[in-house]
């Protein structure tokens, strides 16, 4: 461990990078999946089990966290990862995307975005320094910028006043985050599906003085390609001795793609949120427990995993749980899809170091074209 917040670059396979950020909690292993524990938990899983599957890091949110059940209330019962039970790293999203895409009535200006909690319809102003004041609060090792997340598609001149507003707000962010020693503040390059738009946010906020860098605004309702194409417009301006931290993303080619162009983190709801809907993601691809064909299919989801959700229970039950929701079926297919994503990092951490990421990226496709039979 050490008192202070470093990134390491271990080694590079063409794009993909290996690396280690380091804080007073720990070590984070990079590339990393980051799993999402929006409101102080990780649905349907208990803290000891993430940590088991190999994350070194999770999500919390300033929005929710603001509104349930608030900051000064989590600070006054010794922080988030104490109330949590969660001894490791936590990165906090400063709730700007939340705002736009969850509050009921909002408005924004110059200052910041007031609100109506989507909750009870209470109202709430967040600023950069109020999101920031929280963050601390919270008591997070990385915490990120308030900015403003714009849906795609947009046009040039509605990316461009939401980039140059998210950049105005970075230098307020930074300045209000101070120095907290082993923690970090992350800027966030913003500008839609914009090349031009992309590349002034990324060299503005390299100039800055953040510990990471991260991409924004992607995966918000864009083809695959687009989004690969802001990252390959991006990476070229970002700091090769930060982390770059890819915000939402997403599907497990996603993040095989992504980690090719030097992607380092990534966080994204859909392992936790497709398990408790009954789809399950394995090397085989991915399984809808809930089709009728698993009514009578004795075979696990995968008898080589490692995760015994996977490997200890038939398809056969785990349509059955689906079917009648109990909430055992929704846990066990969580814990599956959050193995599948951690053992996808491991996996790609090796072979970047042995520089065969390429040929690991063709062998986990390769493997998804059976179509969820194993062979």
């Amino acid at each position: 461990m050490t008192e202070d917040f470093q990134f390491t670059l271990r080694a590079r396979d063409g794009g993909a990078r290996l690396g280690e950020i380091s804080t007073p909690r720990g070590i984070i292993r990079t590339p990393a999946f980051m799993p999402v524990g929006t409101a102080a938990t990780v649905k349907a899983m208990y803290p000891g089990q993430v940590r088991e599957l190999g994350a070194d890091v999770v999500l919390g949110n300033v929005y929710h966290l603001m509104l349930r059940p608030g900051a000064e209330r989590v600070a006054q019962l010794g922080g988030l990862h104490r109330f949590m039970n969660w001894p490791h790293n936590i990165l906090t999203d400063s709730g700007g995307f939340q705002v736009m895409s969850l509050a009921k009535l909002r408005k924004l200006d110059e200052n910041g975005v007031t609100f109506q909690s989507h909750i009870d319809g209470s109202r709430h102003q967040l600023t950069p320094e109020r999101s920031m004041e929280i963050q601390r609060l919270l008591g997070s090792d990385i915490q990120m910028q308030f900015d403003e997340c714009v849906k795609l598609p947009c046009s040039h001149e509605e990316a461009e006043r939401a980039m140059r507003l998210s950049l105005r707000w970075a230098e307020r962010s930074r300045k209000a985050f101070g120095e907290q020693p082993g923690r970090a503040c992350f800027g966030i390059v913003q500008g839609g599906a914009e090349r031009d738009l992309r590349i002034e946010s990324a060299k503005t906020l390299s100039d800055m003085d953040f510990g990471g860098l991260a991409v924004g605004g992607l995966a918000v309702g864009e083809p695959q390609d687009v989004m690969l194409a802001m990252i390959e417009t991006v990476m070229p301006h970002l700091s090769e001795h930060k982390p770059h931290y890819l915000m939402g993303v997403g599907t497990p080619d996603d993040l095989l793609e992504s980690v090719a162009r030097g992607i380092d983190m990534f966080d994204c709801v859909m392992p936790t949120r497709a398990g408790r809907h009954g789809l399950a993601y394995t090397r085989w691809g991915k399984i809808n427990l809930k089709n009728a064909k698993n009514a009578d299919d004795p075979r696990p989801l995968d008898p080589m995993s490692t995760c015994p959700a996977a490997r200890d229970y038939s398809r056969a039950y785990l349509h059955h749980l689906m079917r009648c929701q109990e909430i055992l079926g929704m846990m066990l297919l969580t814990w599956v899809n959050l193995a599948y994503y951690q053992d996808l990092m491991v996996y790609a951490r090796e072979a970047i170091a042995q520089g065969r990421y390429d040929d690991y990226r063709a062998e986990v496709k390769e493997n998804w074209a059976r179509g969820g039979e194993p062979g």
